[in-house]
Order: structure tokens, then sequence, then C-alpha cells
């Protein structure tokens, strides 16, 4: 064996060594620097001394004794795990592969011989290196926090292609025969780990949705809470400045009644009266979250023309949760009055009907509203070729089939139609 390949032996050895640790995520004092310094040279001198006294094939046949046993034991001292150590090893060994295949090309390209093939090895194996460390490092290491099923899951093909590599090559003579299963099962490996990758990737992107799904809903949930704070806020000044007043307003109407302008006393009386109703909150049924937002709803479509006719009959206590509920009752009128708020605009009437009730412990909930003609339907569901629009709609569905109930979303004859059961 000549000159090249002995350095090539020691640097590819280098290289997994120093990247094996580089994929392990440990926090590098001194004496852990020093600590792997000499572990690397006990087991670089080892092999080394194998070498001398025996055989190259001896070393590479020792391999996994010598070299990859201790070193997943320094690097589990190091890192205080078991698990991600030896995974890391597996990993920076399948990482070899890259330093040989592009040895392999050039030696495809130029005709070369071993030779070329050992010099190219050694060339790339420094920037290869820094190459790995710098931009692929992190990432691995950031796994090493994962649950031990997604590290098993990660390190599944290092380790299946570790196991070939060994079995195949150095410990039999299976590869090198060509033996039909054998060249094939490292493709049938990559197809399994691409399908388990299909799905897992698949199954990320549904709890992504999902949590984005959860996410518009608490924020929709933070908005209807900011604005129904808005609204008590508003009552308690306006309360507030009554209170402050009231001294005032009777002492104009006692000089009234004294100098006998009893007219006078009656119209301001009225005036009083007319201003109390007006930012007073209605009451609509027994539940107190629907009476603050039917009632803000009732004085907003009021101030905007819309005619709007609530009958509900909603206990205190229903199958839902309070927070949902408002998200729920808010989403649907929101977007029953913006219906009518667009025909307003092109001076045609809007009209908002709401019928709640609760029946053998299950509410039902009816709101059919005015709407234009050309409203889109994708599986039953209205949707919006705006963005940003849509979200209140899928809000309510993803609310109503949390608690396994049923909706429906209709339009016929200028007019939109939701109904709700749960």
């Amino acid at each position: 064996m000549n000159i090249v390949s002995i350095l090539n032996l020691s640097a590819v050895g280098v290289f997994g060594l120093l990247l094996s640790a580089g994929f392990c995520d440990i926090r590098w004092t001194r004496p852990k620097r020093l600590f792997m310094a000499g572990g690397i040279s006990i087991i670089m001198l080892l092999q080394g001394m194998i070498h001398f006294f025996s055989d190259i094939y001896i070393v590479k046949y020792l391999y996994p004794i010598i070299t990859h046993i201790p070193l997943v034991i320094m690097l589990c001292i190091l890192s205080g795990e078991f698990l991600w150590p030896l995974i890391s090893v597996l990993t920076a060994y399948l990482c070899c592969q890259l330093r040989r295949w592009i040895a392999l090309l050039v030696v495809a390209v130029f005709s070369g011989g071993t030779l070329m093939q050992d010099t190219v090895e050694l060339i790339v194996t420094l920037p290869m290196l820094l190459l790995l460390l710098h931009f692929v490092a992190p990432s691995v290491r950031s796994i090493s926090h994962y649950a031990a099923t997604e590290k098993c899951r990660f390190g599944l093909v290092p380790l299946l292609y570790y196991g070939y590599d060994y079995l195949t090559r150095f410990y039999t003579n299976l590869l090198p025969e060509e033996n039909p299963a054998v060249v094939e099962f490292m493709p049938f490996v990559c197809s399994v780990a691409y399908l388990l990758f299909v799905l897992r990737v698949s199954e990320d992107g549904r709890i992504r949705i999902q949590l984005e799904q959860t996410q518009e809903i608490l924020n929709l949930q933070m908005t209807q809470a900011i604005r129904e704070i808005g609204v008590l806020r508003e009552s308690h000044h306006k309360a507030s400045a009554y209170r402050h007043d009231l001294r005032h307003h009777m002492q104009h109407l006692l000089s009234c009644i004294e100098t006998g302008r009893l007219e006078q006393a009656q119209t301001y009386i009225q005036e009083i009266c007319s201003e109390i109703e007006a930012a007073k909150v209605f009451v609509f049924c027994e539940n107190e979250a629907a009476n603050l937002i039917f009632s803000a709803f009732y004085g907003r479509a009021q101030k905007l023309g819309v005619a709007i006719n609530i009958k509900a009959v909603v206990p205190q206590n229903i199958p839902i949760l309070e927070s949902d509920w408002c998200v729920l009752l808010s989403n649907a009128l929101e977007n029953a009055l913006h219906a009518c708020q667009k025909l307003k605009g092109k001076g045609l009437p809007g009209s908002i009907d709401v019928y709640a009730y609760e029946k053998n412990k299950k509410m039902f909930l009816q709101i059919a509203n005015s709407c234009e003609e050309n409203i889109l339907f994708s599986h039953g569901i209205p949707v919006s070729a705006h963005r940003g629009h849509g979200i209140g709609v899928r809000s309510i569905c993803a609310i109503i089939e949390h608690y396994d109930g049923m909706y429906s979303f209709s339009a016929q004859n200028g007019l939109f139609v939701l109904r709700i059961s749960f």
C-alpha cells in the first residue's frame, strides 16, 4: 500500500471522528476538548499499531471494535446521552460516502485508477468536513432534542447502510459477487425511506394546518374579547357620565317645575330616556355571552340601517365553552353583517334573521341574511378568492367539528343560510 492510500485512510478516520463529535450537541469546554483529542489520538494509534503488526484488511475488519465502539463510548461520556452518540457515529459513517462518490466521479471522467481515487478523496476530505460541520451539523444536532422515536426514525437509514456495508464488503463477498438481493437492498431501503418521509411530511403538514387554524381561532377570540371589552368600557363610561350629570338633570327639572315649565320638563325627560334606551344592552336570552354579542351586533346593524331580527332561547349553561361560543356567534354575525353592508353599498336592502334554541341538550342556530348571487362553494363550504377572507368560516367549521356537531351553508334566491347544531 502506497503513502497516498495510508494518508487517505488516516484522513477518513479523522473525518469520521470529528464529524461524529460535530453531530453531537456537546458544550465543548477545555477539559472535554482535551478528552476528545486524547481519545482520537489513542484510536488512531491503535489503528496504526494493528496495521503495522498485521495487515490493512485486519484494520478494516476490526474497525467497528477499535474505532466506532470506543468513539460512541467517548461521546456518551461527553454528552451524557446514549442513543444520540450512536446515531451520530452512524450518520457520520454514511457521510463518508460523499467523498468516495466525488472521487469515483472524477475517476470515471478522467479514466483514472486507485491512485487517483485515493488522491481525490484525500484532497476533498477537509473541504467536505468543513462544509458539513458548518451547514449540516447544526441541523443534525437540533434533532438530538427530539423524542426517542424521532431519533430512531432518523437513524434507521444510517444503521441499515452501516450493517449493509460491513456485511457485504468486509465480512462477506456478497456485493462483489453481485448477489441480486444484496445489490437491490439499498435501493429498496431508499424507496421505503422515501415513502416514510412522504408520510411524515404529510402528517407534519396536517399538524401545521391544525395549529394554524387554532392560532386563527385564538386570534379571533382575542379580537372579539377586545371588542367586548370596548363595548363594556363604553357602557361604563356612559353610566359614569349619567351618574355625574344626574345632579344637574335633577336641578334642571326642579327649576322647570318650580317655574311652571312642565312641558319643557317632560321634553327633557323624554330626551334623557331616549339616550338611556340607546345605550342599554338588550336582553334576548338567558345566556349572558350571547346577550352581549347579540346586543352589540343589533346596535351595529341598526346604525348601518340593516334590519335584524333575533329570536333566541339560549340557557345560561350550554354544551360548549363560552370562548368558542363567542367566536362562533361573532364570526357568523360578522359575516352576515358584512354581506348586508355590501348590498347597502349598492343601494339594495339587507336583513338578518337569527334563530337560536336548545332542545334535548343540543344547541341549534340558524342565521339567514341577504346576500349577493355569486357566492362560490367548495365541498359545501363558501370560499373567497380575496386574501384574508374566509377565516371566519373556517373557524366556525373547526369549532363545530371539535364538538362533533353538524353545519351547513346554502345560498339561494339572494338569501344565505347558515345552520348549526352541536
